[in-house]
């Protein structure tokens, strides 16, 4: 993973198997901060978290779009969605 990928959408999977969408300019830095549990209060008591799909825009309103549509997706969406992209899932604690 590189150091600094400007505007990313980032997709972590919690300890509980949850998923957690979020936006950052510096993804390396931002999912330590998840995993310190210094990061969004809903990712805090689903610790470790890991990043599991990302993906890079050019401008912040992009990703943040980006996020705000994939939070709108169902659970089987978000893993198609990924899939549709490369990402392989453990089928025992993916769907």
């Amino acid at each position: 993973m590189e150091k600094n990928l400007n505007h990313c959408m980032y997709v972590l999977r919690c300890a509980d198997g949850t998923y957690y969408t979020g936006y950052t300019n510096h993804l390396e830095q931002r999912i330590k901060t998840h995993n310190a549990g210094k990061g969004a209060k809903y990712t805090r008591c689903r610790l470790p978290v890991e990043c599991m799909y990302y993906e890079v825009f050019e401008t912040k309103s992009e990703a943040m779009s980006a996020e705000y549509y994939f939070k709108k997706k169902s659970r089987l969406e978000k893993i198609k969605y990924m899939r549709e992209r490369g990402v392989e899932f453990d089928s025992d604690t993916d769907e």
